[in-house]
């Protein structure tokens, strides 16, 4: 019977290298009534009981894994090596080395109670994988990473399985280390789909086009790993063990059509009776994880590992909101950190890295770095011949040799099979640490995931030709936000001369998969049911589109991925579509009564990694709560005032672009408010001075004589001043524009800075959306495209007239990595 209970072996292992005087015995007892301490003040030691021992257990497991994490994170490393690492500290290859502390912190009578709850653990870890797998990822699957896949898994498999043969025959090894050989050249050689996009999500780049292709070709080397694994497990059974397998394999199936056809059903019964953009109700999440104890158990009792049961029901249970979200988040941070450290201990207590031979471990470990070499070198020649960037085959050759759990789980397997012995199990699981630790700092020093943002050219509303096309990107993660974003395209002023091509991104946070989505609503009429709380945005921009016919066109997505990458899907559309502009929500609504609603934490995140990253630039609306219906205002109102605050660089001379296309609307009143310091406009001291006076004095004459147009100057000393300006113009406009980033020295914003609490807003942009005398207003941040590889020194006039004839737009050319 498969199982993850310690095995008798281990148990004598640990007796062994903890210097306990038990050696040869059948059974670990434990009296019943010893369970619960009556307390130290009652002269009870506590440490005798069961339970106290098993939560002294638990906390020693648990900080002891989050205290490395915390001391290697300066070295980039990732979580598995911190849960190796700590088990190992706490075995009897550092701390467990002292007698007294292991046969009173983990004593034999103990482990009873500790391979249980780990088995749980375990248990529930392999659901929330299978919960976070996509199996329709194998859909994706091209002819470029099925090659990387397969390259990967076979010329590692001959590199090491070659290494493995010739130090059979030219080195002196132990019998068990010598048979154990080529197995361990197999399960090195082995590779991992879920592993693989956990690094990568831990990396932040899982949804990147280099982690899309990644994923897919590290689940045809799952593939094969898996075939791999198989055959060497048969191989190793006895001929009487032939009838056993084959029942083996038909309880498998049995299990896996039972999870399919009974329990899957209830779950979509489940999504289908849940109110839409409702949590799962609870009662449901509880007959889940009653599902996954009685898969465990059936897996159990018919001879299969405990394990399997739970990975073949979370592959089965629906990814993402509602049910895949909830039992995520409600499961991922107890099992990972209070129950898979048991796992990891217990794994540890088994492990003496000082009790290795030195020729044994330098065989065992050169064939391990052999596989890891195979593997590098066949992604990284596969990705080549593929046309990948060179940096890229690099990295993915190191992405692919990720290791986790699952590989650690695959050694236990095999050693309790006898394929390997317990000296080979422990220098696989030290080289797991070695090559895990090594890659990921290579990994993260050489690949910068937002150089491929960077283009040639600006990609600004300013340097735009004034008659083409303006293309926007907008990015919603809540239906509440439409309307603001809708009146403020239509306030762009789209015409056929000047048509508006509008990208709309609804962004979801990924919980509950192991692979992103990027979904494009118009190739499809049917409304996607990986996107169900898209369909009414992606309603709203269309009935906008119908509206305004010929001179809007929308194309809308959704984006489910990780909020630490979420900015990636945005980034790459607004590089591919050649956006001009990004609209971002501000991350806190401010509704009419002056009362504020803490928007969501992974919207600031967004919008933060957006302002440093986005190949064009970006502006953050501040919706004051004034929009309550998704019709434009627009078309209702005679006059919707705006206003743009101009103290000079290039974030205001963006905003000044952007209010110049306003200013034709029929609806829009614009006013430019100037502030001045000393009066002083004709002053060409400094280059950006220069460049301001030109754009306003553009501004002036091109839009002279239009009695909707306003210039005012003010003159102010101080930031005392500039405060006096805001302040004037109280509720007189709907909408407020201004840039981000202004001369830090200057006067007129000299104090503000220091007290800025939205950083993302700049100091005026700070002031504006904080000010409640401001309760109506709708405010509009911009930020200036500056990330340029090249730049042109005379791009900073904006052509305000009209042209009769417009050229084509050149294409820009994204820098390759």
């Amino acid at each position: 019977m498969g199982s993850i209970i310690m095995e008798p072996d281990d148990i004598v292992t640990y007796a062994g290298e903890t210097a306990s005087p038990v050696r040869n015995f059948t059974t670990i007892c434990t009296a019943v009534g010893r369970t619960d301490s009556k307390g130290i003040f009652n002269h009870s030691n506590p440490l005798g009981y069961s339970v106290p021992l098993l939560l002294l257990e638990l906390s020693l497991a648990s900080l002891a894994i989050l205290l490395i994490s915390r001391l290697l994170r300066p070295l980039n490393q990732p979580i598995v090596v911190s849960q190796i690492l700590g088990g190992i500290i706490l075995g009897p290859s550092i701390l467990s080395r002292n007698f007294t502390f292991s046969s009173t912190i983990f004593p034999l009578r103990g482990i009873i109670l500790l391979d249980v709850l780990s088995g749980f653990g375990y248990m529930f870890y392999f659901f929330l994988i299978g919960v976070n797998m996509d199996p329709w990822v194998v859909m994706k699957i091209n002819k470029k990473t099925s090659a990387i896949g397969f390259a990967t898994v076979a010329v590692s498999m001959l590199l090491s399985t070659g290494w493995s043969f010739l130090m059979k025959q030219n080195v002196s090894l132990d019998p068990n280390v010598a048979k154990s050989l080529p197995v361990v050249a197999q399960m090195e050689s082995a590779l991992s789909f879920p592993v693989v996009a956990y690094f990568l999500s831990e990396l932040k780049i899982i949804n990147s086009d280099f982690g899309r292709v990644a994923m897919s070709s590290s689940m045809v080397s799952n593939l094969c790993s898996f075939f791999l694994v198989t055959t060497s497990v048969m191989l190793h059974q006895s001929p009487h063990d032939s009838y056993q397998a084959l029942q083996t394999i038909s309880n498998s199936i049995a299990v896996a059509v039972a999870v399919i056809f009974v329990i899957r059903p209830l779950a979509m019964w489940m999504i289908r009776h849940n109110p839409e953009g409702e949590p799962i109700r609870e009662s449901h999440v509880i007959v889940l994880f009653a599902a996954v104890l009685v898969t465990g158990f059936c897996s159990q009792a018919l001879g299969l590992h405990i394990y399997y049961g739970p990975l073949i029901l979370g592959i089965t249970i629906p990814a993402g909101p509602p049910i895949g979200s909830a039992l995520v988040e409600k499961l991922e941070l107890m099992t990972s950190w209070l129950f898979m450290p048991l796992f990891f201990v217990k794994n540890g207590l088994v492990i003496n890295i000082f009790a290795l031979r030195l020729k044994s471990y330098l065989t065992v470990q050169s064939t391990a770095l052999m596989s890891a070499v195979g593997k590098f070198i066949g992604a990284f020649v596969a990705s080549l011949c593929c046309r990948m960037p060179t940096i890229d085959a690099i990295t993915l050759g190191l992405v692919l040799n990720a290791q986790g759990v699952l590989e650690l789980g695959l050694y236990k397997m095999m050693k309790k099979n006898k394929a390997i012995d317990n000296e080979s199990f422990v220098i696989m699981c030290t080289s797991m640490v070695l090559v895990q630790g090594a890659i990921t700092p290579i990994i993260k020093s050489i690949y910068d995931t937002s150089r491929r943002y960077v283009v040639y050219k600006r990609r600004t509303v300013m340097h735009s030709k004034p008659n083409s096309e303006l293309r926007v990107l907008i990015c919603i993660h809540d239906l509440n936000k439409v309307p603001a974003a809708i009146n403020l395209l239509e306030a762009l002023n789209p015409t056929k001369r000047s048509p508006l091509f509008v990208y709309v991104v609804h962004l979801v946070e990924l919980v509950g998969r192991a692979n992103p989505l990027l979904i494009h609503h118009k190739l499809s009429k049917r409304p996607s049911s990986n996107a169900r709380t898209s369909n009414h945005i992606v309603k709203a921009f269309r009935c906008f589109e119908q509206n305004n016919e010929g001179h809007v066109s929308v194309h809308p997505f959704t984006a489910i991925s990780p909020t630490k990458t979420m900015h990636d899907d945005v980034c790459t559309i607004a590089l591919d579509k050649r956006t001009h502009l990004v609209i971002v929500p501000f991350y806190k609504t401010f509704h009419s009564s002056g009362a504020i609603e803490s928007y969501r934490r992974n919207v600031m995140m967004t919008n933060r990694k957006m302002l440093d990253k986005a190949p064009c630039s970006v502006a953050i609306l501040v919706d004051r709560g004034l929009l309550k219906s998704s019709r434009p205002i627009l078309e209702s109102w005679s006059s919707y005032r705006v206003a743009i605050l101009f103290l000079g660089g290039p974030d205001d001379r963006e905003a000044l672009a952007l209010a110049t296309r306003m200013a034709t609307h029929r609806n829009i009143n614009l006013t430019l408010i100037r502030l001045l310091q000393n009066g002083n406009i004709t002053s060409d001291d400094t280059k950006e001075r220069k460049f301001d006076n030109e754009v306003v004095s553009e501004f002036r004459t091109s839009l002279a004589g239009h009695y909707r147009v306003m210039y005012i100057e003010e003159v102010v000393m101080d930031a005392a001043g500039t405060i006096a300006v805001i302040r004037s113009i109280e509720n007189q406009y709907e909408l407020i524009m201004v840039g981000r980033h202004h001369d830090s020295q200057s006067p007129l914003i000299s104090g503000l800075v220091d007290w800025n609490e939205h950083n993302e807003l700049g100091a005026i942009g700070d002031v504006l959306a904080s000010a409640e005398f401001l309760r109506n207003t709708t405010i509009l941040v911009v930020q200036q495209l500056t990330n340029l590889e090249k730049e042109s020194h005379n791009t900073h006039t904006i052509n305000f007239r009209d042209q009769t004839t417009v050229g084509e737009e050149t294409e820009d050319v994204p820098i390759k990595m």
